[in-house]
């Protein structure tokens, strides 16, 4: 497929960036179909305007987390044609990861200041549009570092959560530190549970044994 024949949408909610993304790719080439400031705009017009490829910043409203990477799973699941191209400032392998992990094809994930040259973009979106694996070497380092270090699996709030759990918090407590419902809080801990591989043998014994991965890493 030539790049004048693959179509393009993108999502990020600086208005700047989004028009400087936009013409980066028209100068490579792309037809580009849509720009959007949010990806719940951008996932509600795919029917209409049929991309061969998705490009979606992480950070987006409303939350400022992780909206590209949900957006970018959802895409896949109920278009699974549709590339999809994580671009961003920032190195998240946790956010990587939950992209490979849908099993998918024809992803990818690339920071915005190591993108050189309008050949290597024009070659990465060729590669995902044709049902390949784009993702920056960075990213792939430390993917293979989590594959070592379970902490770093867990999400910044998930470290928060931790932390507060080594200074011998309850969940109420920790709660109450970072203002959020105790039920979120039994959903972070669940989940640091299950990154660092800690069976279910008494929610107490868990704790502590999280409690010494955490210590260890930090001292």
């Amino acid at each position: 497929m030539s790049p004048s024949a693959v179509r393009v949408v993108l999502a990020d909610d600086s208005v700047l960036l989004r028009e400087g993304v936009a013409r980066l790719f028209q100068e490579a080439g792309f037809d580009v179909v849509g720009t959007y400031g949010d990806a719940d705009s951008l996932m509600a017009g795919l029917d209409e305007v049929r991309p061969d490829l998705a490009v979606l910043d992480i950070r987006m409203p409303p939350t400022f987390r992780d909206e590209g990477v949900r957006a970018g799973v959802a895409i896949k699941a109920s278009h699974p044609a549709v590339g999809v191209l994580l671009l961003s400032q920032y190195a998240e392998a946790e956010y990587a990861a939950d992209l490979l992990d849908t099993g998918a094809s024809g992803v990818g994930y690339l920071l915005k200041d190591r993108v050189s040259s309008l050949d290597e973009l024009q070659d990465a979106v060729e590669r995902i549009v044709g049902g390949g694996t784009v993702i920056d070497e960075q990213i792939v380092r430390d993917l293979l570092a989590r594959r070592h270090d379970p902490l770093s699996r867990l999400t910044p709030r998930e470290i928060e959560v931790l932390s507060l759990m080594a200074e011998g918090r309850t969940n109420q407590g920790i709660a109450t530190g970072l203002h959020l419902a105790v039920a979120s809080v039994e959903k972070h801990t669940t989940a640091i549970f299950q990154k660092l591989g800690l069976d279910d043998s008494g929610t107490a014994h868990r704790r502590v044994l999280a409690v010494l991965a955490w210590l260890q890493k930090t001292s």
